[in-house]
């Protein structure tokens, strides 16, 4: 669900009859196997889609050069790659390097074009990335600024008008979304949620947390006495920092020292950013952006080597 302020795109679908497990595939994949894992997802889409959507009337549907599957794949390769402009990377990488993987490729203009055509799919495939990873009673909770454009562009900036909004956090002001994020102690994304920019992070604490249990990590912006016995009722207990204005408490010393390690999701936001190009200010089309930012996340879930928590278990940890 991607929801921004007045105006917003919402995303909620049931996936029930149709959820089976999909394989990650590690980074430094093959990437036959990678497109072998998406086609599998495709082919579960497509009958969901089938089910579910509404077809068009009077609109003609002709078959493009590309098939959904090797769309998912150019825009999982252009977030593991080391490619930052996406026009660089689909003329040089795609269209020279690695023209024989597809039959047949359409220009790059083409391709913008067609992109908006994988925001559900590709929403729904990181739904499922997300559901199958480990519940193991570990969680931390996290949110990132995710700029449109830089500061002095901010009142001439029409591309997200209405839906970004302006906000500061402790790296200064901002003008777009807040990203959202938990993940478990292996590093692997639990939730993630949208919002804009002045949102207040601890808002979507509880839908973020549905369903877990054990220990959630976070900072001290998501101090709130409602929101920690919501999730204490739930079977989660919530870890912060006390700030200088607060009364200093008894805490185990295994919660201490495991409340040291939330700087993990810092690191896993870190690699978003700087790695894999998460945050981009010249994006044209709402739609694109959406497929932007949930691509990288989508291939985020498919990396092998991710920033984990060692020797931390729970006794809450979920078999």
């Amino acid at each position: 669900m991607f929801k921004c302020g007045g105006s917003q795109l919402r995303i909620s679908v049931n996936l029930w009859p149709y959820i089976t497990i999909i394989e990650v595939i590690p980074m430094r994949f093959d990437i036959t196997a990678l497109y072998c894992c998406l086609d599998d997802f495709t082919q579960i889409y497509d009958e969901w889609a089938r089910h579910h959507l509404i077809g068009t009337v009077g609109q003609r549907r002709r078959d493009g050069k590309l098939s959904l599957s090797e769309m998912l794949l150019i825009m999982i390769l252009f977030h593991t790659g080391n490619a930052r402009n996406f026009k660089t990377f689909y003329h040089y990488d795609i269209q020279y390097l690695h023209r024989g993987l597809f039959k047949e490729l359409p220009s790059y203009e083409r391709f913008v074009v067609l992109q908006k055509r994988l925001l559900l799919p590709l929403t729904l495939l990181l739904m499922m990335l997300t559901k199958q990873t480990t519940r193991d009673g570990v969680y931390v909770i996290d949110t990132t600024a995710l700029r449109v454009c830089d500061n002095k562009r901010i009142k001439r900036h029409k591309v997200f008008a209405g839906l970004a909004k302006r906000s500061k956090t402790t790296m200064g002001w901002f003008f777009g979304f807040k990203l959202h994020l938990v993940i478990n102690r292996h590093g692997e994304i639990v939730a993630v949620k949208l919002t804009p920019g002045n949102a207040d992070d601890r808002a979507p604490m509880l839908d973020l947390t549905e369903g877990l249990a054990g220990i959630l990590l976070a900072d001290k912006g998501y101090i709130s006495k409602e929101k920690f016995q919501a999730l204490w009722k739930r079977g989660l207990k919530m870890l912060v920092g006390i700030r200088k204005n607060m009364k200093n408490y008894l805490m185990p010393i295994y919660e201490k020292l495991l409340l040291r390690k939330r700087f993990i999701i810092e690191t896993v936001i870190g690699v978003l950013k700087e790695q894999m190009g998460l945050v981009h200010t010249r994006h044209r089309s709402v739609e694109n952006a959406f497929v932007h930012i949930i691509s990288c996340l989508v291939a985020y879930c498919f990396r092998k080597n991710k920033p984990k928590i060692r020797n931390a278990k729970s006794k809450y940890q979920i078999t």
